[in-house]
């Protein structure tokens, strides 16, 4: 029975704690948040932050993604910073630290991008060619598909004049 209660004191004092840290939401002052945070290949994605205070600029850095660097500008919202980006069509799926640097000081804060392949309930479209082949089992070589018309020709004409003497009542 005293092995229980301690269990349980523990597990309590777990929760109690848990419960008491600071949670992580959208807005923290020392965070990089990108809307949205999983997206598609050529999708543009809003990034804003707090981390450089009121009436300040940063530089973003989206070269991980491959989509290269922009520029977040003063917002009149509660003294964020904001700036967008496109991710590149080309861009694999995976995830990708963006950061940005605060134009005056050293501070840097930084953000997830996650890429996927379509995002849900978004209809992609083929492009591209579709590669089935040309000419079958002869493959593009004009020469062989000149020796498959020239055999194709010679038995029609085997075909044609067999059936002609067949008409005539010609012994075949």
């Amino acid at each position: 029975m005293r092995r229980r209660r301690l269990l349980t004191g523990t597990v309590l004092a777990a929760a109690v704690a848990g419960l008491s840290a600071a949670p992580a939401y959208a807005g923290d002052a020392n965070a990089l948040d990108l809307y949205p945070s999983t997206t598609a290949p050529g999708a543009t994605v809003s990034v804003n932050t707090k981390a450089c205070g009121a009436g300040e600029t940063a530089t973003g850095d989206a070269s991980a993604v491959g989509a290269g660097m922009f520029t977040l500008a003063p917002s009149a919202h509660e003294g964020e910073a904001i700036g967008q980006f496109k991710v590149p069509p080309s861009a694999q799926p995976g995830t990708y630290e963006i950061v940005a640097k605060c134009f005056r000081g050293d501070k840097q804060v930084a953000g997830d991008l996650k890429v996927i392949l379509a995002v849900a309930g978004e209809q992609l479209q083929p492009k591209g060619r579709v590669e089935t082949g040309v000419g079958g089992a002869l493959g593009p070589d004009p020469v062989k598909t000149a020796a498959g018309v020239a055999a194709l020709a010679v038995a029609a004409a085997g075909g044609t004049w067999l059936l002609h003497r067949r008409a005539r009542g010609d012994r075949i």
